[in-house]
């Protein structure tokens, strides 16, 4: 079967990105029916581009200062809102040149306008972002500090938090939801470990979610040969 082409986009350390990388490489029943074909980062030295290299995988550092969209330490907004557009339908030109099937944002520090999210969408590609809340809760940045300060003052319902892997749209964290864990915080939880328990749930319903999507795009591919 015609395996589904796959493209990650990362900030950071890329632990997640090495969960994804290690599901496809697995013959797992349950394994990532798919390859990464680039992984993209956006910021200087982040470990995701080392994992990438080690798995053979093509990579691409590109920044909104390195590549001359604005300077450092640009202030001006109308500048910023300029050079940010510019930068995302550049980041889509590129994306689309290796024909992927689904873009992952695994750690992907950056929202994306919908100078990206356009092209892509008339491309036919989907993209899928995991964020570490409940569906419709603590969107945006700050999400398990928020809801561990809301643990803390007795305001969390049923002390529950969860993570959720989402389509992307304009609206930050408000796509459909596609898969969706609950997970429960514990009296005398500290924020650390409860950021250590989240991030442990993460690695298993990104693999999740992008086998599942892997699978239905390998299946459709595979009818029209």
């Amino acid at each position: 079967m015609a395996e589904a082409r796959i493209s990650v986009l990362c900030s950071g350390n890329g632990t997640n990105l090495q969960a994804l990388i290690d599901s496809c490489a697995s013959d797992a029943p349950d394994s990532i029916r798919g390859k990464i074909v680039k992984v993209t980062v956006n910021r200087k030295g982040a470990y995701a581009t080392t994992r990438a290299e080690k798995a053979g995988i093509p990579t691409d550092y590109f920044n909104l200062v390195k590549d001359g969209y604005h300077e450092l330490g640009e202030k001006d907004p109308e500048k910023l809102k300029e050079a940010r557009l510019k930068y995302d339908a550049d980041l889509a030109e590129r994306i689309l040149q290796d024909k992927p099937d689904l873009i992952v944002l695994a750690g992907w520090m950056h929202v994306l306008t919908t100078n990206f999210l356009r092209p892509v969408s008339d491309a036919g590609v989907p993209i899928i972002n995991l964020h570490p809340a409940l569906p419709g809760a603590y969107d945006g940045a700050g999400a398990i500090d928020r809801a561990y300060e809301d643990f803390k003052a007795g305001k969390l319902k049923d002390n529950t938090t969860g993570i959720m892997i989402h389509y992307v749209i304009a609206e930050v964290d408000r796509g459909e939801p596609i898969l969706v864990q609950k997970i429960k915080i514990e009296e005398g939880e500290s924020l650390q470990d409860l950021e250590q328990k989240i991030h442990g749930y993460e690695h298993d319903l990104i693999v999740k979610a992008t086998a599942l999507l892997a699978e239905k795009i390998s299946a459709a591919k595979a009818s029209k040969t």
